[in-house]
């Protein structure tokens, strides 16, 4: 498959990739436009770990069982195997659920090249066990035949979670491989899930991660030999032989360790660290909950389930209900029945970094909400010498880090002894989807693997990309267009290159290829030459912009000869056309005029044929953008803010539309709501509060930080889901409408107004869709959504304009003014201003006392508002009619 590439800073549509010799290194931080997201393979399925080979081809797996190969050569993805596996848990009645088993990692022995060896971690069917397993591959379809089971980790599958499963070697060959520990916490109200009763040992994480006898939550660190057996490397937490000890511990007191580097330069080993789900601390219990970033520098005991973050919990009797004493760090004991090892643990070593649900004042940079944090590389240039993509010195030293909810990358600074110094935003604009396993490759590019934002699910936003970073002459960022893509021959368009950009300011030459059917027809080197199509057919426009240094790059936009596009227009014959009044009526009347069909007025196209369709809009949105991408645009386009909002927060890790995840569905959730009057007020506190009970044991984290006005409109649309949907309503072509006030309107409130009309196209050229949209707006208008300013101080987010020059005014751009009678700015100190049409010196339509100006005008035109005196503030505009 071809690659896709895409960036993420607007600017920058491409860059040019020198070789690694040419890189132009720099310790001061790059331009982001410097750095290129490359899709690799769109629309993968659940994948979990990768590892990438010299070639620059990736091998990665996936959870329910495929080991699948991207071809760096061919661009293509092949199955080279599948392994049966286990990802179900069978609780005690015989309920079955998805867990998180099954194949987990993998990972290239470091002699591959001679040995073609690789290491895999899985959940098999024939064993309660996570498995890990030797292979030889030569490149093909994977031989099971040569599996040597080299090291078994015991479970559990009665209840869910916590695999871990990442893996990797340092430089003396030793294999280190997570584990998770394998327990069931939502039942622990977010705290630590320690619960000792009988028969609840799933539920207990004493029995695993802070048991010294188990496998389970820890870090192993094994020395893999020839024959598929492994030694015990010097160094490990527990020497071998120690009674109640297992001599493969390196860490121990891990909840899920995920994806673990290690320093090339210090042989430290770092990781993400998954923590539980409670938003708020308690007296009886322990603090609220935390995810964790770690690093061992020797092995050690990272504290769980006794502590979380920097903080211990207490002791807790799921039986009695009755809290105990608090851990202490300094000497942890493991008194629970579960535990086959030592009682007396080694002391606890604290997190470099750990952040709540809610912002952290701590590390401010990592944002709130969900969260689940991952690991990713460190950086060193000398493991990258002569990359063709090395990333600049910039980040030497720096940690890149990940969170599977909140999608950012963050580059932090540690100093020599490894302590914790800063942290920023790698790549704001980048916004990930489900990152699940991050590190760079041979050619210096950062490469990620992005999950989906869905549990246990094929998420089509899963993906494999790289990141690329660029020191050289970068290419041009082209942007082409044309007035108007589709016409009857002859057909003239004219083509533009605006918004075509380099960022090294290089000067530009432009070159225009029209193509039909590949047979190269027009050429032009003028930046907008204009085009005329004698010839009926389907046509290429390519533009192709050059910079002084020989970077090219290119765009290309499709044009159609043959058909012209139906000049559809909404015309108001009655009320105005910028603004609507509650209660007032509107007439309207739809034309409808193409050059091949005919028109209504002759009636060869018949008004069934038209699409017509009024519809309210509560949210604040760019309506007409909205508005235009709909084919029917009917009363679920009222919630696209809300749907917005949804993609930007973590809601999707835990809830899909119409399916089971973590959580209940937002249908689910709709119909069990349904009728309840006050559910929308309840809900939204309660999704900012965070809570859990009403469905089972999950944990919902709280959102504080998300304003109550986004969280409520997220709650509205969840609500509408228990609604059946009417097919949206044609309305005439002809016809009266009255703008009544809607349950749901707001300031922010819009009617819109759309008629459209395809036709049938013809032999030569496809059909065409003429559509003509009218927003009808609130009469109270935002002073943040003027068309422009002169002399004032404006604070969009507040909406606020502040003037600050004599003669400074505000600009309107296209209003129409039938049936205006009044006007009048709300603020402070405003009291007198002018009106004037077409420029702030143009006719006077009126001036105002106390704020208000009475005008008595019928037309469309841009007016601007101005003011003689400084000091006053406008918040809004309100029309009067």
């Amino acid at each position: 498959m071809t690659n896709f590439k895409q960036t993420f800073i607007y600017l920058c549509s491409s860059v040019a990739l020198w070789g690694g010799s040419m890189q132009a290194q720099t310790t001061q931080k790059p331009d982001d436009n410097r750095f290129t997201k490359v899709i690799l393979q769109p629309k993968l399925e659940e994948p979990m770990q990768f590892q990438i080979l010299k070639d620059g081809s990736v091998l990665y797996v996936e959870r329910k069982g495929k080991i699948k190969l991207y071809n760096n050569v061919t661009h293509k993805m092949d199955v080279i195997g599948e392994i049966p596996v286990s990802t179900e848990y069978v609780s005690k009645t015989g309920e079955h659920s998805e867990g998180e088993d099954g194949l987990q990692g993998i990972i290239l022995d470091p002699d591959y090249d001679k040995n073609h060896w690789i290491y895999i971690y899985y959940s098999p069917t024939d064993a309660v066990v996570n498995r890990l397993s030797r292979f030889v591959w030569k490149g093909g379809k994977l031989d099971m035949s040569t599996e040597k089971k080299v090291l078994e980790v015991k479970v559990q599958r009665e209840e869910c979670c916590h695999v871990g499963g990442g893996m990797l070697f340092d430089k003396d060959r030793n294999l280190y491989l997570s584990t998770g520990d394998n327990t069931f916490s939502r039942s622990s109200d977010g705290f630590t899930p320690i619960d000792e009763q009988p028969g609840e040992s799933p539920r207990d994480a004493q029995k695993s991660s802070s048991n010294t006898n188990d496998l389970r939550g820890k870090i192993l660190r094994i020395h893999p030999e020839p024959d598929g057996s492994y030694t015990i490397p010097e160094g490990n937490l527990f020497a071998k032989g120690e009674a109640q000890t297992r001599p493969e511990i390196y860490t121990m007191g891990n909840r899920n360790p995920w994806r673990l580097t290690i320093d090339s330069k210090t042989g430290w080993l770092y990781w993400g660290e998954v923590g539980p789900d409670g938003s708020n601390s308690s007296d009886l219990r322990g603090p609220r909950s935390y995810d964790e970033f770690n690093v061992a520098k020797k092995a050690g005991n990272f504290g769980w389930p006794y502590f979380n973050g920097t903080e211990a919990y207490r002791y807790y009797d799921f039986a009695t209900k009755k809290s105990g004493e608090w851990w202490n760090p300094a000497k942890p004991t493991n008194n629970s029945p579960n535990n086959t090892g030592l009682k007396v643990l080694p002391p606890t070593v604290n997190p470099l970094i750990w952040y709540p649900y809610a912002a952290s004042d701590k590390f401010p940079d990592m944002g709130s909400g969900g969260r689940s944090a991952v690991g990713g590389p460190i950086f060193h240039a000398d493991d990258f010498k002569n990359a063709k993509y090395q990333f600049p010195t910039y980040y030497e030293g720096k940690w890149l880090i990940t969170d599977w909810v909140r999608g950012w990358i963050l580059a932090v600074t540690l100093d020599d002894q490894g302590n914790y110094v800063s942290m920023e935003r790698f790549l704001p604009d980048l916004t990930l989807r489900g990152p699940i396993d991050m590190k760079f490759g041979p050619d210096g590019s950062l490469y990620v693997l992005e999950y989906g934002n869905g549990y246990f699910k094929d998420n089509p936003e899963a993906e494999l990309i790289k990141v690329e970073y660029n020191g050289g002459n970068r290419k041009p960022a082209v942007q082409a267009s044309a007035d108007k893509t589709a016409g009857a021959v002859p057909f003239m368009a004219k083509l533009s290159s605006k918004g075509t950009t380099d960022a090294d300011g290089d000067k530009l030459t432009y070159k225009w290829n029209v193509t039909r059917n590949g047979v190269l027809v027009k050429t032009s080197t003028e930046a907008n030459p204009q085009v005329v199509l004698a010839k009926p057919g389907k046509y290429r426009a390519t533009l192709t912009v050059s910079d002084s240094h020989g970077a090219s790059n290119s765009k290309s936009i499709d044009l159609s000869a043959g058909n012209a596009v139906p000049d559809v227009r909404f015309l108001f014959t009655k009320g105005n056309s910028s603004f609507f009044f509650p209660g007032k009526t509107v007439a309207y009347k739809v034309t409808v005029n193409d050059k091949e069909d005919g028109s209504l007025a002759n009636k060869r196209i018949q008004p069934s044929q038209v699409s017509v369709s009024i519809n309210y809009l509560s949210e604040g949105y760019d309506m007409t953008a909205i508005a235009q991408k709909q084919n029917n645009f009917d009363a679920s386009a009222q919630f696209a803010t809300a749907k917005m909002l949804l993609k930007k927060s973590d809601c999707y890790a835990c809830h899909a539309v119409d399916a089971k995840s973590l959580g209940p569905s937002f249908t689910q959730v709709a119909i069990k709501y349904k009728g309840d009057k006050g559910a929308e007020d309840r809900l939204t506190k309660k999704v900012i509060a965070g809570g859990s009970g009403v469905w089972g044991d999950a944990m919902m984290p709280a959102h504080s930080s998300m304003p109550e006005a986004q969280v409520n409109a997220i709650v509205k649309y969840v609500l509408s889901l228990s609604e059946k949907k009417a097919a949206p309503k044609n309305m005439p072509v002809t016809g009266t409408y009255v703008t009544n006030e809607q349950p749901e309107q707001t300031n922010k409130g819009s009617f819109i107004f759309r008629a459209a009309y395809r036709d049938k196209g013809t032999k030569t050229a496809s059909p065409q869709i003429g559509e003509s949209i009218v927003v009808l707006r609130n009469p109270l208008m935002p002073v943040a959504d003027a068309d422009g300013f002169k002399g004032m101080d404006v604070d969009k987010a507040a909406s606020v304009a502040k003037v600050i020059d004599a003669q400074a005014y505000i600009q309107l751009k296209n209003i129409d003014l039938t049936g205006i009678k009044t006007i009048k700015l709300r603020g402070d100190n405003i009291n007198s201003f002018t009106i004037h049409s077409g420029s702030p010196t143009g006719k006077l339509l009126g001036e105002a006392s106390n704020g208000q100006a009475n005008i008595a005008t019928t037309d469309k035109q841009d007016i601007y508002f101005v003011f003689s005196t400084k000091g006053g503030q406008v918040k809004s505009i309100l029309f009067g009619d």
